[in-house]
């Protein structure tokens, strides 16, 4: 009996740390829903923003900075339709 009573203030110790240890966690960097991002380059580091609809648009943001753009590898990818199928041929 000795030994469980002294498991349970461990196990209720080792809950309480892995809660309050626990670190938020960063917000997706890539937005899927923008086809095109921006990296921006500081003494600090970089950043990343992904909120362009066309390249021209990241390209004018990024004028005068130390950035490039380059295409979002999360975007859902734009297809262009082909052409429509016939329906197929029935024999008489």
């Amino acid at each position: 009996m000795p030994d469980i009573m002294n498991a349970i203030p461990l196990a209720a110790g080792l809950l309480a740390a892995g809660l309050f240890g626990a670190t938020p966690t960063a917000a997706q960097t890539y937005d899927p829903r923008y086809p095109v991002c921006m990296e921006i380059y500081t003494v600090d580091g970089s950043t990343i923003d992904c909120s362009f609809t066309t390249m021209a648009q990241c390209a004018a943001t990024a004028s005068g900075q130390s950035a490039q753009c380059y295409p979002n590898p999360y975007a859902a990818q734009s297809r262009q339709p082909g052409p429509i199928p016939s329906p197929p041929r029935r024999s008489r």
